[in-house]
């Protein structure tokens, strides 16, 4: 613990700080989770929740929770995705029972 007064004040102004950046950057996190998701499942919305995920990266950039190149970087590969999944959506194949392994004799 800090004796030097500036010091307790520094303190205190860093965990005011670091609990509201965690806010936009846990919600920049969700908003790229459901994106993420959203290729997965082949949802419909699959653009919109891309772009919900680009907005909130771009806010906690904006405040300098993230750096701006990170922010920068996450929403290129969104946008390559999404790219790829608009061009030629994933065809979902049904899964084929996996085949048994001969055990091997030593």
């Amino acid at each position: 613990m800090a004796n030097i007064k500036s010091q307790i004040k520094r303190n205190r102004q860093n965990e005011k700080r670091r609990i509201r950046n965690r806010n936009f950057r846990g919600a920049a996190r969700t908003a790229i989770t459901a994106a993420r998701e959203a290729f997965v499942e082949n949802d419909p919305n699959t653009k919109e929740a891309v772009l919900k995920a680009i907005s909130t990266l771009d806010s906690a950039a904006q405040r300098g929770v993230i750096h701006p190149n990170n922010a920068s970087r996450r929403k290129g590969r969104l946008m390559k995705r999404l790219a790829a999944f608009i061009a030629a959506p994933p065809v979902v194949e049904e899964a084929a029972p996996k085949k048994k392994k001969a055990a091997s004799k030593k």
